[in-house]
């Protein structure tokens, strides 16, 4: 290997495998980052100025209210319902958009609030579980979950309340299997499917074998 120093340089190859390999190895040890070094005596006292998008001012239509507040343009409409606009019949269960824990209606349609923007959300209205409750008067859909023991943990319940509100919405002579068709995006852990399906067969107006 050719250890010359390279025209103008003032550093040879070596040298500089030399210099990288230390670094690396004080990375490993835990040298000090730049964080660190700004808090040691003679240091910058400043932390590093944070960046990125500043909050803006959206304003939700939630359950019929429109609710304003500011939020960062990354916030999904589950994080700003939870915990900007303290709406929280929407739970965050998986946050990946596979179990259905989140699911609000969106200009009637159920959507999965963990993946989506709260800027997307506007100038729609947003339906959660919470508007299935009328004063002390139950939807019929939570109504059927409670009188069929349709819920243990809980966490599930208001996605699948609000998915099955959906379907029977869209199609109020539903069929038992085209509700369930319409829970394919809503998991329970608990595995309440049983009392759900006792559930469904009452909305549906059907006796179940």
């Amino acid at each position: 290997m050719n250890d010359s120093k390279d025209q103008g340089s003032g550093l040879s190859r070596r040298d500089f495998l030399q210099g990288s390999s230390v670094a690396a190895a004080a990375t490993a040890l835990g040298a000090p980052t730049l964080p660190g070094l700004a808090a040691q005596p003679g240091g910058n006292d400043k932390a590093p100025p944070a960046m990125g998008p500043a909050a803006v001012r959206i304003t939700l239509n939630v359950n019929g209210v429109k609710m304003t507040n500011r939020v960062e343009p990354r916030v999904t409409l589950l994080d700003a319902l939870r915990n900007y606009l303290n709406v929280t019949g929407c739970k965050r269960v998986c946050d990946r958009g596979t179990c259905g824990a989140c699911t609000v209606l969106l200009d009637g349609k159920p959507v999965y609030s963990c993946s989506m923007l709260a800027l997307e959300a506007q100038g729609k209205p947003i339906r959660t579980a919470e508007s299935l409750v009328q004063g002390e008067k139950l939807d019929a859909v939570p109504a059927a979950f409670a009188r069929y023991d349709a819920q243990q943990c809980g966490f599930c319940t208001p996605g699948f309340v609000v998915a099955m509100k959906a379907v029977l919405e869209q199609n109020p002579k539903a069929t038992p299997a085209e509700v369930e068709k319409g829970l394919a995006g809503n998991i329970c852990r608990c595995g309440t499917y049983e009392q759900m399906r006792d559930a469904i067969y009452a909305l549906c107006n059907q006796r179940r074998s």
